[in-house]
């Protein structure tokens, strides 16, 4: 790998970061049951890169209460209650345990077994780092397009827009149903053009991570340059719009000049058309096992009582609104 001005290469840092995902596991294998010991090995992340996500849990929680605190100070906390913040923060949980279960035990073997076919080998060095971002940023474009465009996908992405408030706990309201719906095929391309699995899941997650920030009504427009280029709150806040002129807009993660080019862009207008949040015929709630798995269930209901094989396929590939 390409050495940097000051002689410290990208693999020397990933050197040291696999030191301290070692240091983690064995943490965890230390205090678990003996009995627990084989299949937590079996999980446990085998790179540092997998542990970037799992680590934001705490602060993300510390910046929500911050949140709160400064809201509250303004006499503007309407959007939080601890029921609500429990829910999401549980979901969150739920979903970054099963996505670190499903992926060691099958979604990266398939990964890994995909990439031995790649037509070349990128190199993520400090150059190719951005590009290489900006591919996955693509690829997460049409991965959350498609989740509200393709039932299969809506079954599971519609927990995170079931919430009727915003704020940053929003941000964690996911469904753990996302691996089984396959998520990761929006990202295998970039594998068989050349780039690690492993680096892909790394840079996705600095896609999520960066996401979280945007979950809030506490900031408001942003530069006009900064809202042309990147999905700020504003932009975000649109996203979740039940309102016709936000739904199935402002798709991108972490940059929004997608969806100006692809036409799914629209300005959020706090004065003439405030956000109303939720998902469109779907009621909030806290129910954990009901949100998660209730529009699953429903599809599959509808798959079964539909008549010949094109409107099986229909209930599962049609917009949600089609079906």
């Amino acid at each position: 790998m390409a050495e940097t001005d000051n002689g410290i290469s990208l693999g020397q840092y990933s050197q040291t970061l696999d030191g301290v995902k070692d240091t983690l596991n064995q943490s965890i294998l230390s205090i678990a049951p003996e009995a627990w010991q084989s299949s937590l090995t079996s999980i446990l992340p085998a790179h540092w890169q997998e542990w970037l996500l799992p680590l934001m849990g705490g602060p993300f929680f510390l910046l929500f209460l911050a949140e709160w605190f400064y809201q509250a100070r303004r006499g503007d906390s309407s959007a939080f209650h601890w029921r609500r913040a429990a829910t999401n923060f549980s979901l969150g949980g739920s979903y970054l345990g099963f996505e670190l279960i499903v992926q060691a035990l099958i979604v990266l073997p398939i990964c890994l077994w995909l990439y031995q076919y790649r037509l070349f080998t990128i190199e993520v060095t400090w150059l190719s780092a951005i590009p290489i971002f900006i591919a996955v940023e693509f690829s997460y474009y049409w991965f959350h397009r498609s989740s509200h465009r393709v039932n299969w996908f809506w079954s599971a992405h519609v927990v995170h827009h079931s919430d009727d408030q915003m704020n940053l706990s929003t941000a964690m309201r996911q469904s753990l149903l996302y691996s089984v719906t396959g998520w990761w095929l929006f990202f295998v391309p970039l594998m068989l053009l050349g780039v690690h699995p492993v680096w892909v899941f790394f840079f996705y997650a600095i896609d999520l991570i960066y996401q979280f920030f945007i979950h809030t009504e506490t900031v408001g427009k942003l530069p006009k340059w900064v809202e042309y280029i990147f999905d700020t709150p504003s932009n975000h806040r649109a996203h979740h719009g039940t309102n016709g002129e936000y739904i199935d807009k402002n798709y991108g993660g972490v940059i929004i000049l997608f969806d100006r080019w692809f036409g799914t862009y629209v300005e959020e207008d706090a004065i003439n058309n405030p956000v109303r949040y939720g998902a469109v015929g779907e009621r909030s709630n806290d129910n954990i096992f009901q949100l998660i798995f209730a529009v699953f269930y429903r599809m599959w209901q509808q798959f079964f009582h539909a008549k010949g094989l094109k409107n099986k396929v229909k209930v599962l590939f049609s917009p949600p609104d089609a079906v």
